[in-house]
């Protein structure tokens, strides 16, 4: 195990438009030890453009930005590498901003007028592999994680393993011999009942489900 103490610090990369906002959460974070600031970005575009150069462990994302807002920078991002750490820090604290967020791919979801403090909090906590959300967002979830979602049929089971295992829609169909638009079709649903956004994300909820070790979907 490593040990703690000499572990490589956090590399956080700051996606905001607000160059005051940016450059106070970057001061924030390089007061702590064990966090790298490995670059400021602007907006969605110089995000999905460059983002990844920067190696960054999280990425705190603005949500209202101009050319690409954050949670299409997000999803974006996520394709490009699914095992990216994305924080959304944001003003509005309604359950509908948060829950969308949160299906874009985020791991949390943080208000800008929370304590310091808190923002190392979550960083730590997403890089433990853990969902975040700050006390004023806290709650969203609750329909979800109670089981309230709409099941899946066994053909979308089916169809998630196929695209969870990378197939494009034109190999699910060969492999399920339906066609291409019947699988866009499932593949929208699954979406919808999962409240999931990206194929990424799709990929995420089959391997935290074991669908990929073959252990079957149960319980959705």
């Amino acid at each position: 195990m490593t040990d703690p103490v000499h572990a490589p610090p956090i590399r956080v990369a700051i996606v905001d438009d607000h160059p005051m906002v940016a450059e106070g959460i970057q001061s924030i974070l390089e007061s702590y030890d064990d966090i790298t600031v490995v670059g400021t970005l602007t907006n969605g575009r110089e995000a999905v453009d460059t983002l990844l150069s920067l190696s960054p462990d999280v990425v705190l994302m603005d949500l209202n930005m101009p050319e690409i807002g954050g949670l299409t920078a997000t999803e974006m991002l996520l394709e490009l590498d699914p095992d990216l750490r994305v924080l959304i820090l944001s003003m509005h604290d309604s359950p509908e901003y948060i829950s969308t967020a949160l299906s874009h791919g985020a791991m949390g979801y943080v208000l800008k007028d929370v304590p310091t403090e808190e923002i190392k909090t979550a960083i730590d906590a997403v890089m433990l592999g853990n969902r975040y959300l700050c006390t004023g967002a806290q709650g969203s979830l609750e329909p979800t994680e109670h089981g309230d979602r709409e099941p899946l049929t066994s053909r979308e089971q089916t169809v998630l393993l196929q695209l969870a295992q990378g197939k494009s829609n034109k190999e699910v169909a060969q492999e399920l011999n339906i066609s291409v638009r019947t699988v866009e079709t499932h593949r929208k649903n699954l979406k919808r009942k999962l409240g999931i956004s990206s194929t990424a994300g799709l990929t995420r909820y089959a391997m935290e489900h074991g669908v990929l070790q073959g252990t079957g979907v149960g319980g959705l």
